[in-house]
């Protein structure tokens, strides 16, 4: 069920050095039905580490991927306009650079339910989604996806391979981070992406993750936490070359990654490995002050909400995001400091916070109930969750910001 790292899940080197500990934290999948609020919940370690051989931050406790990312996972992509809208104009512009057609196959893992597959489909591209959450890929075969329930490595992409299927683009967006065994996974895309095919990665930047403080993306879904140094170091071992590389706003800041057989890297690689070297991020002192940095937006955001109490003033929050739940919980913040928290996902909505048990109501009840300030646990999509709560703030809501530094906006 838990099992302690030893040595890097990249190179294998014993040298990690730990820089952040996040305590105890519920897994931010596990939502709690009202039947088992008298129940105690399953609670993690959750402690950051840096490879000092390859640069690689990871975590030291891994939770098995078949209870994260089991029958009631309720993550659903298509919940957000936002990448609704990031992932259709991906998928647009890859059919068009890679002239897609009715004869090529696009692979994407952890598909979900078929939010960006499903762009590929109406445009005539054949598809296959991999993921191992059966709710979200039956949403996906819903959709006209076809969907393999499995987890992605090197064994399935053999298989896939034996049957005669090779991905002229595999999409990887959000899972490098999820997956255990890291080499495994890479492997399996080298596997399986035919010899001029493209593979396009997206994940997490460390560097926004640590200079904007952005702790509340560490949590034990999350493995690994990628420097491009760490990441140009991961593919060369399985004889793939990360070629070039985008930066984009989603999720707080992440990078886009363009990955294939053939060595074209291009200068902006070279210029983030140039970059990556001026500000230290291969040695552990780029790390060093993270903690006490992290501890100060945790003082900060209960000394906002206590001073709202304090005044008689009402707080809800908006987003029931695993990002909340890390940040509710390491802060301690529970009912006695939110209301409830608001969420479009109807899979969260008559539930409850894991380990902070505040309850998941649909966003209706900002109105209904208008809260003096609205606390957005989902901030890195705070331009569109104002958008949709515009009248909240028109009849006089405030929204808290907590990251970088929290503040009433």
């Amino acid at each position: 069920m838990l099992e302690i790292l030893t040595a890097c899940r990249s190179c294998g080197s014993a040298s990690l050095i730990p820089f952040l500990s996040l305590g105890e934290l519920p897994l931010t999948a596990a939502f709690v039905r009202e039947d088992q609020l008298g129940e105690p919940e399953a609670r993690y370690p959750l402690t950051v580490a840096f490879c000092a051989d390859c640069a690689l931050a990871q975590t030291l406790e891994t939770v098995s991927p078949e209870i994260i990312f089991g029958r009631d996972y309720p993550y659903y992509s298509s919940f957000s306009d936002a990448l609704l809208s990031h992932s259709r104009e991906n998928a647009l512009s890859l059919i068009e650079a890679r002239g897609l057609s009715s004869d090529s196959l696009v692979v994407e893992l952890a598909s979900n339910d078929g939010y960006l597959l499903r762009n590929f489909v109406e445009m005539g591209v054949p598809v296959l989604g991999i993921d191992p959450a059966d709710g979200p890929a039956q949403a996906a075969e819903a959709a006209d996806v076809p969907t393999l329930r499995e987890f992605f490595g090197a064994g399935l992409a053999q298989r896939l391979r034996a049957e005669g299927k090779t991905a002229d683009v595999i999409i990887a967006n959000n899972v490098l981070a999820h997956v255990p065994d890291l080499n495994g996974f890479v492997e399996g895309i080298r596997i399986l992406l035919a010899e001029n095919g493209l593979a396009l990665i997206e994940a997490p930047y460390l560097r926004d993750l640590v200079e904007s403080c952005e702790f509340d993306t560490i949590y034990h879904e999350h493995l690994c936490y990628f420097s491009v140094t760490a990441l140009d170091a991961l593919f060369r071992r399985h004889s793939l070359y990360l070629n070039n590389i985008q930066h984009l706003a989603v999720h707080g800041g992440s990078l886009r990654l363009s990955v294939s057989h053939h060595d074209e890297v291009d200068a902006s690689v070279t210029e983030y490995l140039e970059s990556e070297a001026a500000a230290g991020m291969a040695d552990i002192a780029f790390y060093r002050d993270f903690a006490t940095r992290v501890n100060g937006v945790r003082d900060g955001l209960i000394a906002l909400l206590d001073e709202a109490r304090a005044a008689d003033k009402r707080v809800a929050a908006y987003g029931a995001a695993a990002k909340g739940c890390v940040l509710l919980n390491f802060a301690g913040v529970g009912s006695d400091r939110i209301d409830f928290v608001a969420d479009r996902n109807v899979h969260k909505q008559g539930m409850y916070m894991p380990g902070v048990r505040i309850p998941v109501r649909a966003p209706e009840a900002l109105l209904t109930e208008m809260p003096d300030y609205v606390l957005l646990l989902a901030w890195n999509f705070k331009e569109e969750i104002m958008c949709q709560q515009s009248e909240y703030a028109r009849l006089g809501g405030k929204f808290i910001v907590p990251i970088p530094t929290p503040e009433v906006v």
